[in-house]
């Protein structure tokens, strides 16, 4: 073949992929009405209270109607396993509240969705996804949720997820649970959500709540803030208490904000803040929280920072490093200082995380099911997955490897899960994060959070591009995600990562990037042919 006639098939190739995707995407606006409500913040809700345009319950009721509107038809996002049935009568009575004159505060009658592994006492069950706790209601209310129903919100849904948070089995969907089916890409509707948390990040980024609430062990509020276009905040683990949350992980589990700015995130961030004495990891807070992380929020944010750029993922898809370039030159503009990070950790120390979540999922759950009192469905993982097995839709698709790796595990009194919790933590914290810190004096190390979304695949499964979370998760310390741009028609994320308790000087940076960049854009519901 001649080098003219190499390139001449070259532009067929180029023109005619042009076409199919052009072919593939219906991008006709009128398949969904425009929302009123649509990217409303906090800010303007509450604006909306105090001048009378709006009361709690005409906003509750909004995103009711929005939600039987296209998650249970439209579209069909399937983001929402089920809406609180109290939500009117919770709306109510935070207006009465409002026409005496009281407002608890910024997250007064702001409502808020659940990601459905977070303890709700109420009429709605809290289920992991999972068809054997389709039932099953707990005793109490986790403390998210006491939390934020302190703080006046109103806990509008459950959202669906990857079933038992995506520790199940190998060649799973993100987004698929036995109670939900499958969540759906709001964006371009056959491409994955990514999770677990994907019911809370489609169902934010689709204006269907206010703000959501997701959980995370390894990557679970990152990779679907990525994948849809959201805000997500991993804290540091200990900043809020995991008590009332199905455990998959006692070192690493935590729930954070998923939203749709960063303003927002921040003051969800706050209202759930706070020691708990049923969750020791919390004590460590004291000291390192604050109720208010609108504080930290500057335009000029950059100024002064030093921050360096983590390449281990460059090189693996062209199109998120020429997004992540321009970030880059972004952040370097607004008088940031950036150097370039060749790696974070030796060798692959994640794989200890394998053997730390496999005792820990076993243990945790044990501890759960008890929470349940003589109402829980099971007591042990072992009966869970009996359960499981017996049920011809939960085995439709996915197998149980992660769960029946756990079962095979001893207790935690075991050496080998000494050791990898050990191993695990000195890699990330002492040997990587940490220490690279402190060498070069760093305020936060950015990096993509990850690639494109995938076209969901019920037979393959997942189909990871790639991550960089493994690093805020693996070792505790906070994470944060803002969309960073789009390829095609779906959005890709960068992440702000740092110490333990760094979520201040990482809300200044990742809100000075997010105002002098607004790559955040609505949904339009595209359909693929």
């Amino acid at each position: 073949m001649s080098l003219l006639q190499y390139f001449f098939k070259l532009f067929l190739v180029l023109v005619m992929g042009s076409l199919l995707f052009s072919c593939q995407v219906d991008v006709s606006p009128d398949k969904v009405r425009p929302f009123e409500l649509d990217e409303i913040t906090i800010a303007k809700i509450q604006q909306g209270y105090k001048d009378g345009s709006y009361s709690v319950r005409q906003i509750v009721q909004l995103y009711i109607d929005r939600i039987e509107e296209i998650d249970s038809n439209g579209p069909g996002l399937n983001s929402i396993i089920m809406v609180n049935p109290d939500a009117l009568q919770i709306a109510d009575s935070l207006d009465k509240e409002l026409a005496d004159g009281n407002s608890r505060g910024s997250m007064h009658g702001i409502p808020v969705i659940l990601k459905d592994n977070i303890d709700t006492h109420d009429k709605m069950p809290t289920t992991a996804g999972s068809r054997i706790l389709k039932d099953s209601h707990p005793l109490q209310d986790s403390w998210v949720t006491k939390k934020l129903r302190e703080a006046g919100a109103v806990i509008l849904a459950k959202a669906n997820l990857s079933e038992w948070a995506n520790y199940r089995g190998s060649f799973s969907s993100s987004g698929w649970s036995g109670v939900g089916g499958q969540t759906n890409n709001p964006y371009v509707l056959d491409r994955n959500p990514c999770g677990s948390s994907a019911g809370s990040a489609v169902a934010v980024s689709a204006n269907l709540c206010a703000v959501a609430v997701g959980t995370e062990t390894w990557g679970s509020i990152m990779c679907p803030s990525n994948a849809n276009g959201v805000v997500g905040i991993k804290p540091t683990v200990g900043l809020w208490s995991r008590s009332g949350i199905i455990p998959i992980s006692y070192t690493q589990d935590t729930a954070g904000p998923m939203t749709r700015t960063v303003t927002d995130a921040a003051i969800l961030l706050g209202a759930v803040t706070g020691v708990d004495l049923s969750d020791d990891k919390t004590t460590a807070s004291e000291g390192n929280s604050h109720t208010d992380y609108t504080q930290f929020l500057k335009e000029d944010g950059l100024k002064g920072k030093r921050i360096a750029y983590l390449k281990t993922e460059e090189g693996t898809r062209h199109k998120v490093d020429t997004l992540m370039h321009r970030a880059v030159r972004f952040i370097k503009s607004q008088g940031a200082e950036v150097i370039e990070l060749e790696k974070l950790v030796e060798g692959e120390p994640w794989t200890n995380s394998r053997e730390v979540l496999a005792f820990e999922f076993k243990d945790g759950l044990k501890k759960y099911f008890a929470s349940l009192g003589e109402n829980a469905p099971v007591k042990s993982l072992e009966e869970a997955i009996t359960a499981t097995l017996a049920d011809s839709i939960e085995m439709r698709y996915f197998d149980l490897g992660d769960m029946e790796n756990s079962q095979a595990k001893d207790d935690l009194n075991s050496h080998e899960y000494k050791k990898a919790v050990r191993d695990m933590l000195v890699a990330y914290r002492d040997d990587g994060i940490d220490r690279v810190m402190n060498e070069h004096n760093l305020d936060a190390i950015i990096a993509p959070t990850g690639g494109p979304a995938w076209k969901t695949d019920m037979i393959n499964g997942d189909n990871f591009v790639l991550s960089t979370s493994v690093n805020a998760a693996l070792s505790g310390y906070p994470n944060i995600n803002v969309p960073m741009g789009f390829i095609g028609e779906v959005p890709v994320g960068i992440s702000f990562f740092g110490r333990a308790w760094s979520e201040p000087v990482l809300l200044e940076i990742a809100y000075a990037y997010e105002q002098g960049t607004q790559h955040r854009k609505a949904p339009k519901f595209l359909v693929t042919d």
